[in-house]
Parts: C-alpha cells; sequence; structure tokens
C-alpha cells in the first residue's frame, strides 16, 4: 500500500484541520530558537519546511536582521535539510552528527559551532536541558491515527525525545513513505532518568519491548504539513577491489573466531558503519557459508537489506533504512514480508552500550587514520578539519564483543598514509579498538602490549610505501623514549605537517634509517 496522495494519512480530526502549507509552518521557527529535526542518514528527515525556513532566514539577512537556529537531528540529513540551511546561512549551532558539504565547510570555516558527540548520549542531554530549551519540534511520520498516534517513517533517531521535549511540534506526512511500515517499529520510553534509570530489557536483536508508535501531546502541535518526497539517498558505488580484499581480512578473521570457539557457527549480531568499505563486509558475507545472521545496528544499508532478502540474515534491528533508490524500491516491493524481520527503534535503544555489550556486538567501523598503537581518528583530517563525526561508532566500539575498524591504508594517491606515528586528532583510544583492517591485511591487537601492537599494525596494515618510515620511527622512538609506548614528540605529528606543506607524506628514503 504505497499510494502517492495523502488519502488516509491524517486520520485524526482536530489535527487534519492543522493541515498548513510549509511557509506557514515554518513561521513558527524564530531567530535563536533551537530546533529538533528528524533524520538519521538521510532517511527521515523533514522535506518542506526546511527549505520554507531558508526562505524565510534569507529575508531576514535581507533586511539586515539577524536569523539562526540551533539545530538538533538523529544525524545526518540531507541537501533538503541541513544543505538548504546552511546555504542560507540559518545555523547557528548544530548536533550531533552531519555529512553536508556546504555545513561541514561553515563548520571548519568557523562559522558555525558544532558539537560532535555519542548518538546514544544526546537524547538524554536534550530532556537534561543540557542543550537548552527545545522550542519546537519538526517530525516527518508515515501517518497519523484516528487517536493521534504516529505511524514513523523511515529513521526514528531521536524523534521520541524530541516530540517530549519541544514546547511546539510541527508533523511532516510524506506520502512518499509507505503505509506498510506500520509495525516495522518499537519505541521504546521506559528508560527514565538518573539516578534512578532501568535496564532495557531486551536480550535478542530482533526482541520487542515497546510499541510501534510515537506519540505526543496533540496540544503542542501546532501544524501539519503534507509532502510528497522520498528520501535522498545516493547508490553506494560497487565494491572496489581495495574493499573486498577488506572484506576478505574479516571474513577470515570471522572463520578463525568461529574454528577457535570464540563465537558462535552464526557468528554474533553485526553492526556496520556507512559507506563502501561496510557494504563490502556485508557483500562478503552473502557469499561466505556463515548462515542464520542477525544485525544489530543504527543504519540498515544495501548490503544488510540483501543478505535479510536471501536468507542469510534473519532479522535486524536499526533505527533508519538507508537505501539507495534501488535497493528502496526491492524493500517497498517486499515490505510486508520485511517488516517481520526488520525493527526499527529509537538511536538511545540501537546506540546503547548497555545493549551492545549485551548482544556481544560485532562493530565494524571506518577510520580516517590510525596510529602505531591503535588509537583511531574517525572525524578529522590533519586534526583540525571536521569530515563527518563520531556518530554511533564509539557507541559500539568501547562496548562491542570485538570492535574492527577498517579503512585503506593509503588516500590521495598514496599522498597520505592512513597509518601514522600518532593521529591528528583522538576519537577511539587504543582500549576501544581491537582489530584494525586495511587491503593489507589484518591486526589482531587483543592481548598485545602497544610495542607489540606496533609490530602488528606495521606488518599487516601499513601500506609498503610506509612500511620502511613506519619501522624506522618506531625504532629510533624506542631507543630514545620510554619503552611501554614509545614516541619522539618533536617527530610524532611530522607527517601530517609535511603534507599540509608539500602535498605528500613521503620522505625520501636518504632522509631516514631503514632499520634491518
Amino acid at each position: 500500500m504505497t499510494s502517492l496522495n495523502h488519502e488516509g494519512r491524517v486520520l485524526h480530526d482536530g489535527l487534519s484541520k492543522k493541515i498548513m502549507s510549509a511557509d506557514q509552518a515554518a513561521a513558527f521557527i524564530k531567530n535563536d530558537m533551537n530546533v529538533g529535526m528528524s533524520g538519521f542518514t538521510g532517511a527521515g528527515y523533514p522535506k518542506a519546511i526546511p527549505a520554507a525556513l531558508a526562505k524565510h532566514m534569507e529575508a531576514a539577512h535581507a533586511r539586515g536582521e539577524d536569523f539562526q537556529i540551533g539545530l538538533l537531528t538523529g544525524a545526518s540529513t540531507a541537501t533538503e535539510c541541513d544543505g538548504v540551511l546552511a546555504e542560507a546561512n540559518g545555523i547557528k549551532w548544530r548536533t550531533p552528527y552531519q555529512s553536508e558539504p556546504a555545513l561541514r565547510k561553515q563548520i571548519n570555516a568557523g562559522e558555525a559551532h558544532y558539537f560532535d558527540m555519542h548518538l546514544s548520549h544526546v537524547a538524554q542531554q536534550s530532556t537534561i536541558g543540557f542543550y537548552g530549551k527545545m522550542h519546537i519540534a519538526v517530525v516527518e511520520v508515515s501517518g497519523i491515527l484516528p487517536d493521534g498516534r504516529l505511524i514513523p517513517s523511515t529513521s526514528i533517531g531521536n524523534n521520541n525525545a524530541w516530540l517530549e521535549n519541544a514546547d511546539k511540534i510541527i508533523l511532516e506526512v510524506n506520502a512518499q513513505q509507505s503505509l506498510m511500515l506500520e509495525g516495522m517499529h518499537d519505541v521504546y520510553n521506559d528508560i527514565g532518568m538518573p539516578p534512578n534509570r532501568k535496564p532495557i530489557p531486551l536480550v535478542t536483536p530482533g526482541g520487542r519491548i515497546g510499541v510501534p508508535y510515537l506519540h505526543c501531546d496533540l496540544d503542542k502541535v501546532v501544524g501539519v504539513v503534507l509532502t510528497n518526497s522520498p528520501d535522498r539517498n545516493s547508490k553506494f558505488a560497487d565494491p572496489d577491489e581495495c574493499s573486498n580484499k577488506i572484506a576478505s581480512h574479516i571474513i577470515d578473521f570471522f572463520h578463525d573466531e568461529v574454528k577457535k570457539g570464540r563465537m558462535p557457527e552464526n557468528l554474533l549480531p553485526i553492526q556496520s558503519g556507512v559507506g563502501n568499505v561496510a557494504n563490502a563486509v556485508l557483500a562478503g558475507l552473502q557469499n561466505s557459508p556463515f548462515e542464520n545472521l542477525t544485525g544489530y545496528t543504527e543504519v540498515l544499508q544495501d548490503g544488510m537489506l540483501d543478505l535479510i532478502m536471501s536468507g542469510k540474515m534473519t532479522m535486524a534491528s536499526a533505527t533508519a533504512l538507508s537505501l539507495s533508490p534501488d535497493a528502496l524500491e526491492r524493500f517497498n516491493a517486499n515490505i510486508e514480508e520485511l517488516r517481520a524481520r526488520i525493527v526499527l527503534r529509537p538511536q538511545e535503544i540501537t546506540n546503547h552500550p548497555e545493549v551492545a555489550r549485551r548482544l556481544g556486538v560485532l562493530a565494524i567501523n571506518a577510520m580516517i587514520e590510525c596510529d602505531l598503537y591503535g588509537n583511531v581518528n574517525s572525524t578529522h583530517v590533519m586534526g583540525t578539519n571536521m569530515m563527518n563525526g563520531l556518530g554511533g561508532s564509539g557507541d559500539f566500539a568501547r562496548n562491542a564483543y570485538t570492535s574492527f575498524f577498517v579503512s585503506p591504508s593509503v588516500a590521495k594517491d598514496g599522498a597520505i598514509s592512513c597509518i601514522t606515528p600518532m593521529v591528528s586528532h583522538h576519537d577511539h583510544t587504543e582500549h576501544d579498538v581491537m582489530v584494525i583492517v586495511t587491503e593489507q591485511g589484518l591486526a589482531d591487537l587483543r592481548g598485545l602490549s602497544p610495542r607489540q601492537r606496533a609490530k602488528s599494525i606495521i606488518d599487516n596494515c601499513a601500506h609498503p610505501d610506509y612500511r620502511p618510515m613506519l619501522q624506522d620511527y618506531f625504532d629510533r622512538a624506542s631507543d630514545t623514549a620510554g619503552m611501554q609506548t614509545p614516541h619522539i614528540l618533536d617527530e610524532a605529528l611530522s607527517w601530517h605537517q609535511r603534507y599540509v606543506e608539500t602535498g605528500d607524506m613521503r620522505i625520501k628514503k636518504s632522509a631516514y634509517k631503514i632499520a634491518v
């Protein structure tokens, strides 16, 4: 039932009387307000109000008036949300995650404040009031039932928290979202606040502990806007040779862990970050002998959908469906079956450390770089420029049964080594990183001292062009510094500085001693 009109979408008499244009609804949002918007990794974000709001902002700026907002979401949105608001110079501050080029440019130019944080923390910190009052929430839904219950769309994210915390609410009812999504969601709100928080009674990836709907105080709803626009998720590139090699190393590792009795034959619940490498790993599992897999992740991508549809994966839990147009078409064509095998939850549940630790997730996330000792930078380029954000990687990595961080060994046609003496920004300390994987190989860091980790990372993960440089640095550091974690402090970040100055981390072989 995927009708592209709004018949049967707004069934509550009172809310049907509040249907208005996006322009009228956007007028409720004023300068310096804090606004919670739906959306998680390009799914379920508002489609009409951000554009209308951007026009109001541009008109105010033309009159010489200030008009910026604080913007909170679940994670990244899309050009129609983050993009248009950034282009209108309308974002004063932003949290917790973004990926829009226009906004990234403003963040790195110091024109917009951005505080990056663990996704599992956002709902509680907003509810407590760490970010100030939430003046208004703008939330996309698939439909509104006669009693006012809300059918969520392709993501939940922090929507339940925004609906609870905001003084006023605007709902976007999107006819592009299938009404057959009803029943796929599991909204659990009974956690409580410290010092009286309750355990989360979720013991399997597919367990249901809440209700299929979002609820809100209907008196807070000031407007309902009808939209008819799809989520804007691009198709991921097909896995390349590098991604396939990384995937192969991880799958070989899984085989070895099962053989040693460290994991069951159907593995443990898989958490997979966003991107081509993650999809390559999932594609590799498609062709592996592993059966009856499960997923417990924050974003369900094309690769995981394919595993479910093929029968390789029996159940998956996420907070958003971040599907390419082709995959979304397959999803909608098979939604009757899929909604029994996919559960969408609030991100406070999907990303909660308690649940990740209980289920024993296998956390596979991307990195920008790691250092010789396993510290990982997943957010900043050359230590200062934000890429996208931390996302949920920290929620899962610290609490995983096994945490993997993956990357090609080099970037920029070899001018940058993704294995460096010291990371230029720390997101995940060596204590949270168990396995590093590049196309060169896999370094299992479990049970190793820092110096042992360095040897494993250099030998298995570094690109051959950089391996002698890394070994030279490590040997000289071991000769002159403390032996627990050897570093030459005035050289530790010299590779990054060299790239900033010359465009290449490499130096001539004559400039360093190759240890024999």
